[in-house]
């Protein structure tokens, strides 16, 4: 056993089910003692804070829904626990051979999932030109349009009307919402 090696594999599964497949894998590697085959289970995520009711809320979003990643030794044993898993379609990759993901990319999308852990991403439903009401801070219950968008920042330049003329104001995305 000493000579196989670790490598990264992506489990197609059903959408919606990629955190039942990781704690169902998780706890039958555990049983069956293959914490040195399978050494992890992943489903790469971030934080998203989205306005609801003009109430910050926090979801969690997957970077790749209908996917998990797993590194693991693949053999006989390995493969039957995770194609036998409820929620698994497959491999990624033909049928009798898995495709092996790259360090390089498993590397980005870690990378990724741990830099977006750090910074909570703000799903922001606006664009340029659209309409919106300003619902928090000074200029709460102006309306105008979005000129700007800082999406570093978390930012966004509203033109709005005061005393008569178009005046810009910079403005946090959960401070604005969608005129209706």
């Amino acid at each position: 056993m000493g000579d196989e090696e670790l490598k990264w594999y992506a489990l197609h599964v059903y959408s919606g089910h990629e955190t039942k497949v990781l704690t169902y894998v998780e706890n039958e590697v555990k049983r069956q003692q293959l914490e040195k085959r399978i050494k992890q289970i992943l489903v790469p995520q971030e934080n998203v804070v989205e306005m609801k009711d003009g109430h910050k809320v926090v979801k969690t979003k997957n970077f790749f829904p209908g996917y998990v990643l797993a590194e693991m030794v693949l053999d006989k044993e390995t493969r039957h626990l995770v194609l036998n898993t409820p929620g698994v379609i497959n491999f990624l990759g033909s049928q009798n051979s898995p495709q092996v993901i790259h360090a390089s990319e498993i590397e980005r999308i870690l990378g990724r999932t741990q830099e977006k852990e750090e910074m909570e991403t703000v799903d922001m439903p606006f664009s340029v030109g659209d309409s919106v009401k300003v619902i928090d801070g000074p200029f709460n219950e102006f309306s105008g349009f979005i000129e700007e968008i800082n999406p570093e920042k978390n930012k966004v330049k509203v033109m709005v009307s005061i005393f008569g003329r178009p005046t810009p104001v910079e403005l946090d995305y959960l401070q604005v919402e969608q005129e209706k």
